[in-house]
């Protein structure tokens, strides 16, 4: 018992350093793993090729509201909801009683006023033959007649505009189509009172479109409208037509933002080929393409916080964290602007709020 005792104590020592041994070992491995691994890459321009999806209203190439232009009451329509029209075609006759009386007025008068001159104009014209004799005809008596003559003629000119002003009235109580297209609105029936003003003016009569060739018009933000330029081609769809992708090309731009919406509207010519209608709403994707290369980075890259975004550059060893702009994505990609980064800088690659100004980099 007392050579066990005494083997026991002799083999605790070591056993004691063995175990302090294992200690420190996992102390260090515990460090070890909690050690960050940062993976740093050097920083190349590139074109950054993206695109966007926005929401864009179509409609008909012409659009028109029709309204009356007099008062008057609805004789005869011509034309429904879904009408094809014809430019020129008649699809409203309206009724006005007064402008009928205004023409008969108008006429009587300018008649009257035809027989006046006549007689003015025959009256100085045999003065002015007469006063070739010396001694007939005094000049006063001949300038009076000139004077009255023209008089006259004013006032056959006068009577000649107010009648024919009567006619142009009386030519509004037809409505005649526009252009060629399709009514897609109504909003009256036979005997109903219009007029420019009052409960009959509160709605158009008709609505015409031009559906043979639509219209598509999307609002593209401030931050897109500088990657766009006419010609460039895009690509639609339409919810009633998931499975069709429609091709068109930028016709139009407007070269200035809106002032509510800060955007710029761009529009599309596209020959409809039955399947597509005015009104509905398409989901645009328009390709931005820039001319010029720029600094792209992977997304972890860039950090995003209260106080701004920036990246983390590499300097000696050291972190050295760099104010930076956030401009277009596409994908894992992100564009990044800064006046402080270089071509070939090391930055780190999975970036954090973490790593501190000055902090060692592994």
């Amino acid at each position: 018992m007392k050579r066990y005792s005494v083997k026991n104590t002799i083999l605790l020592p070591g056993l004691l350093l063995l175990m302090a041994g294992c200690g420190k070992t996992d102390k260090e491995a515990v460090t070890e793993s909690k050690a960050p691994v940062l993976e740093t890459f050097n920083l190349q321009k590139e074109i950054l090729s993206s695109s966007v999806s926005i929401p864009a209203e179509m409609t008909g190439f012409q659009y028109v509201d029709l309204y009356a232009k007099v008062s008057s009451y609805v004789k005869d329509l011509k034309v429904d909801i879904g009408s094809k029209v014809k430019k020129g075609q008649l699809l409203i006759e309206l009724e006005a009683p007064e402008i009928s009386s205004q023409l008969a007025a108008a006429e009587s008068q300018l008649h009257s006023q035809e027989a006046i001159y006549t007689a003015s104009n025959s009256t100085y014209n045999r003065f002015l033959e007469t006063s070739k004799v010396e001694g007939t005809i005094s000049k006063n008596d001949l300038e009076v007649a000139l004077s009255r003559k023209n008089s006259d003629y004013a006032k056959l000119q006068a009577a000649k505009a107010a009648y024919k002003e009567v006619q142009i009235m009386q030519s509004y109580l037809q409505i005649r189509a526009p252009f060629d297209g399709v009514v897609t609105a109504r909003n009256i029936n036979t005997g109903a009172y219009v007029g420019p003003a009052g409960k009959g003016s509160e709605l158009p009569l008709l609505t015409v479109q031009d559906d043979k060739k639509l219209r598509l018009s999307v609002a593209v933000p401030e931050t897109y409208a500088a990657y766009l330029k006419h010609g460039d081609s895009i690509s639609f769809t339409v919810r009633s037509l998931p499975n069709q992708t429609f091709k068109a090309k930028i016709a139009r731009m407007s070269g200035a933002l809106d002032a509510r919406l800060r955007s710029e509207r761009v529009e599309m010519d596209i020959e409809n080929n039955t399947l597509l209608m005015p009104g509905m709403v398409a989901e645009v994707t328009l390709p931005l393409k820039s001319a010029d290369s720029t600094f792209v980075v992977s997304k972890s890259a860039v950090v995003t916080y209260s106080e701004g975004t920036f990246v983390v550059q590499s300097v000696n060893g050291k972190a050295h964290r760099v104010t930076v702009k956030k401009g277009r994505t596409e994908g894992d990609k992100v564009e990044i602007y800064s006046d402080s980064l270089k071509e070939n800088d090391k930055l780190v690659k999975l970036a954090s709020e973490e790593i501190r100004e000055g902090s060692a980099l592994n």
